[in-house]
């Protein structure tokens, strides 16, 4: 198995740098696994930090190369940190304790799978069901993990919205999964372009709206200023935690995070990390890919 030795910041916390990027899985506190399907093939990469500023990567299968490659930006070394001012209070004292970076997997697709399959529901619930979709349709994860990679988009293509059932999976978002497969091969090489012209992009395909593509430009490309608007409850997770307002519409919450633009995904981060909102007189957001429940 080819390996690599990396290193990382001491005061960079790899829990929330790599758990930012979705796909990879914290394993214990200082270990993580990512399968996935690369350029070259299926890989599995395992991420070890054996000293506080030093990370040993090894890597399995026909994609262990680009998995070695790429483990630098998995562990944020294309993050900028240029011009960001953690904001005042708890925010900041969490920033100050556990400091992370921007993951940035350049797998669009894996993030497009998570991301359409996270429209209305819990986050639990979309977990599961790309786990499913993994293990039913993709292909072994190679190594001694013993998970799956998701299926090729061509694979996706040739199904039918009903197989998706079995994974909890109504017909409305599947069938947008399966739109966007067919699509992908027309859109030539995403990881290439900017943040702003993949979201253009990727929602001219019926189905995925501004909440959709930001999430998946947030995890893709590691994307700092990525705002998923038409959430359920991140409104509120940021109106609570910038200014201390129980419930926010998007508007307010985007006038509360304008002071970070360019920033904005790393706000939201924190806001997440500093726990949620009262639990009373939830107001509703709606866009045109859904009403989001599980953020």
């Amino acid at each position: 198995m080819p390996t690599r030795t990396l290193t990382i910041p001491t005061s960079i916390d790899l829990r929330g740098t790599v758990r930012g990027a979705k796909n990879p899985v914290m394993v214990g506190p200082t270990e993580a696994l990512w399968a996935t399907r690369t350029p070259d093939g299926p890989g599995t990469l395992a991420l070890d930090r054996r000293r506080d500023d030093l990370i040993e990567a090894e890597a399995w299968g026909p994609g262990a190369d680009w998995l070695l490659e790429q483990a630098p930006r998995l562990l944020g070394s294309d993050d900028d940190l240029t011009g960001f001012r953690p904001p005042a209070g708890r925010l900041g004292d969490l920033w100050r304790r556990r400091p992370f970076l921007l993951a940035r997997t350049d797998r669009p697709w894996d993030a497009i799978v998570g991301a359409v399959f996270g429209q209305k529901v819990q986050i639990r619930n979309a977990v599961q069901a790309r786990r499913l979709l993994a293990k039913h349709h993709g292909d072994p994860a190679p190594g001694p993990a013993r998970g799956f990679v998701l299926p090729p988009p061509e694979r996706v293509a040739e199904m039918g919205y009903h197989q998706f059932h079995r994974f909890g999976v109504e017909r409305k978002r599947a069938e947008t999964l399966i739109r966007v497969a067919r699509e992908l091969p027309r859109m030539g090489d995403l990881t290439d372009r900017t943040p702003e012209q993949v979201k253009a992009r990727i929602q001219r395909v019926r189905g995925i709206g501004p909440w959709t593509a930001a999430m998946v430009t947030a995890v893709a490309m590691g994307d700092a200023d990525a705002v998923p608007v038409g959430d359920f409850h991140l409104p509120n997770t940021v109106s609570w935690a910038l200014a201390g307002e129980p419930r926010a519409t998007d508007a307010r919450m985007l006038e509360l995070l304008e002071p970070w633009a360019g920033h904005r995904w790393r706000i939201l981060r924190l806001a997440k990390s500093s726990g949620g909102a009262p639990k009373y007189g939830p107001k509703l957001s709606l866009t045109g890919d859904g009403l989001h429940l599980g953020r």
